[in-house]
């Protein structure tokens, strides 16, 4: 088996396998598979640079991906990167695909010039958490994620 290769270039074939993969990984976590909306809004997000996106590849197979946003970190008058979503084929997992991931999104960042990089994920998923870990993140004291859906609301 060739070894995971991480591709950040674009290109229709590299989209393609993005828009299989992301598909793949709405429906893990309970969304009905939409191909069709899922390339489009894959395609709005990248081409406004909302979102930036890396797909880790073996043998010619998409087997995982990440997308990460840039934000202002006000405070230090630079930017912070943060991963969004990372995922990995089951079928994959444990190949070394997810931190081949997670260490190209950091490259990236350091490159561009980031103040840091962040990331969250459910308490659970301890095999995350573990690879998270290993590579150096450190969980965040002394704050308190927040949010409001707006979704059904005028």
């Amino acid at each position: 088996m060739d070894a995971t290769r991480v591709l950040v270039r674009d290109g229709e074939a590299v989209f393609d396998r993005l828009v299989e993969l992301f598909d793949e990984y709405r429906v893990h976590y309970g969304e009905e598979a939409d191909p069709a909306r899922t390339a489009a809004w894959l395609a709005a997000q990248l081409r406004t640079g909302r979102l930036r996106a890396s797909v880790a590849e073996r043998d010619g197979r998409g087997i995982g991906f990440l997308t990460s946003v840039v934000m202002p970190a006000s405070l230090r008058l630079g930017e912070f990167w943060a991963v969004r979503d990372v995922f990995v084929r089951p079928d994959c997992r444990r190949s070394g695909a997810g931190r081949a991931l997670v260490e190209q999104v950091l490259a990236e960042a350091r490159a561009a010039g980031a103040v840091r990089v962040s990331l969250q994920t459910e308490p659970e998923n301890t095999a995350a958490l573990a690879l998270y870990r290993s590579i150096g993140f450190r969980p965040v004291e002394g704050l308190t994620g927040l949010s409001l859906s707006l979704a059904g609301q005028l």
